[in-house]
Protein backbone atom coordinates (compact mmCIF):
# COMPACT_ATOMS: atom_id res chain seq x y z
CA UNK A 1 0.00 0.00 0.00
CA UNK A 2 1.63 3.45 -1.01
CA UNK A 3 1.74 6.07 1.60
CA UNK A 4 -0.20 9.18 0.84
CA UNK A 5 3.14 10.93 0.02
CA UNK A 6 3.71 8.01 -2.39
CA UNK A 7 -0.07 8.40 -3.57
CA UNK A 8 0.11 12.16 -4.25
CA UNK A 9 3.46 11.32 -6.12
CA UNK A 10 1.60 9.05 -8.51
CA UNK A 11 -1.43 11.06 -9.15
CA UNK A 12 0.64 14.31 -9.64
CA UNK A 13 2.38 11.72 -12.60
CA UNK A 14 -0.88 10.28 -13.77
CA UNK A 15 -1.98 11.19 -17.46
CA UNK A 16 -5.64 10.96 -19.17
CA UNK A 17 -5.45 7.94 -21.26
CA UNK A 18 -8.11 8.34 -23.74
CA UNK A 19 -10.53 10.79 -25.05
CA UNK A 20 -9.66 14.36 -26.03
CA UNK A 21 -7.38 14.71 -23.16
CA UNK A 22 -5.67 12.57 -23.66
CA UNK A 23 -1.80 12.28 -21.85
CA UNK A 24 -2.44 15.67 -20.27
CA UNK A 25 -2.25 15.20 -16.56
CA UNK A 26 -4.94 14.38 -14.51
CA UNK A 27 -4.10 17.45 -12.22
CA UNK A 28 -4.21 19.76 -15.76
CA UNK A 29 -7.54 18.53 -16.83
CA UNK A 30 -9.95 21.13 -16.70
CA UNK A 31 -11.86 21.98 -13.20
CA UNK A 32 -15.28 21.89 -15.30
CA UNK A 33 -14.27 18.15 -16.81
CA UNK A 34 -13.58 16.60 -13.63
CA UNK A 35 -16.63 18.35 -12.25
CA UNK A 36 -18.54 16.26 -15.23
CA UNK A 37 -17.01 13.23 -14.94
CA UNK A 38 -17.85 13.14 -11.14
CA UNK A 39 -21.24 13.84 -11.83
CA UNK A 40 -21.53 11.47 -14.54
CA UNK A 41 -19.61 8.49 -13.83
CA UNK A 42 -15.98 8.06 -13.42
CA UNK A 43 -14.60 4.73 -14.55
CA UNK A 44 -14.18 1.96 -12.44
CA UNK A 45 -10.85 1.09 -11.23
CA UNK A 46 -7.58 3.21 -10.59
CA UNK A 47 -8.69 5.42 -12.99
CA UNK A 48 -11.44 6.84 -11.59
CA UNK A 49 -10.48 6.67 -7.99
CA UNK A 50 -7.37 9.04 -9.14
CA UNK A 51 -10.27 11.77 -10.94
CA UNK A 52 -12.40 11.72 -7.66
CA UNK A 53 -9.06 12.29 -5.95
CA UNK A 54 -8.21 15.18 -7.74
CA UNK A 55 -12.13 16.05 -7.83
CA UNK A 56 -11.68 16.58 -3.76
CA UNK A 57 -8.16 18.19 -3.58
CA UNK A 58 -9.45 20.64 -6.77
CA UNK A 59 -12.78 21.15 -4.84
CA UNK A 60 -10.68 22.11 -1.66
CA UNK A 61 -8.47 24.50 -3.20
CA UNK A 62 -5.42 22.09 -2.42
CA UNK A 63 -3.46 22.55 -5.95
CA UNK A 64 -0.65 23.67 -4.44
CA UNK A 65 0.37 20.17 -3.12
CA UNK A 66 1.20 19.39 -6.51
CA UNK A 67 3.64 22.54 -6.84
CA UNK A 68 6.73 20.63 -5.50
CA UNK A 69 6.07 17.06 -7.36
CA UNK A 70 6.21 18.72 -10.81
Amino acid sequence: MLSDKEYLSKLAKARMPFGKYKNMLLVDLPEWYIVWSVQNGVPEGELGDMIKCVYEIKLNGLEYLFKPLR
